[in-house]
């Protein structure tokens, strides 16, 4: 299907007025989402955390700050949406998991409102997949996370697997100094080639 920027429009629209899954949500429907039919690479995390939930920002937190970094961007062309767009598993904070840190995504999201945002997504050059629910996803690995991501030149230069920046990772970064010497740098090389208006 080809969408006009006004059917982009109302498909965004409707992603954020998405009520679907509010029934398994703590605090209601609030999708999170960010993107422009112009947007050359795609961030696929995983689901809002609370503080971003109450913003409206995606990545509005300390993972954000750490994911910034890995990608050697400043908030503002972070946040251009012209360039980069931001597609959760999924769109709503799925509540605290009792034994530590956020619930999974929602499994709705993605099938329910992907295939659609990421088709009217004409320029997308490059995805990142941010964490295990949009690698199990869109790779179908049944490897480990560590080894998806070592094995990053595999899915280049289309998809680029990436942990998520939560401090839970920070524990693996250390045991994984490949990830700070081999991976980030090819991440920063391509992210920055395409923002400077360079096909892939």
């Amino acid at each position: 299907m080809k969408f006009t920027e006004d059917a982009f429009t109302k498909l965004l629209r409707d992603v954020k007025q998405c009520t679907h899954c509010r029934l398994h949500l703590p605090d209601g429907s609030h999708p999170v989402v960010i993107a422009e039919k112009s947007a050359r690479i795609a961030i696929i995390g995983q689901a809002p955390g609370r503080k971003v939930n109450v913003s409206g920002i995606p990545w509005d937190d300390a993972s954000g700050k750490r994911l910034r970094a890995w990608l050697k961007l400043d908030p503002i062309s972070f946040y251009d949406s012209s360039q980069i767009a931001m597609i959760p598993m999924g769109f709503c904070f799925p509540g605290i998991n009792p034994r530590g840190g956020d619930n999974p995504p929602r499994p709705e999201c993605a099938p329910l409102w992907h295939s659609a945002i990421l088709d009217a997504l004409t320029k997308i050059e490059l995805t990142l997949l941010v964490g295990q629910y949009s690698q199990r996803y869109y790779l179908a690995e049944s490897q480990t996370m560590t080894k998806t991501i070592s094995d990053f030149k595999k899915y280049y230069p289309k998809v680029f697997p990436l942990p998520h920046p939560s401090w839970r990772t920070i524990g693996w970064e250390n045991n994984n100094s490949w990830f700070v010497s081999e991976v980030i740098p090819e991440l920063r090389k391509i992210v920055h080639h395409i923002l400077n208006g360079n096909r892939v």
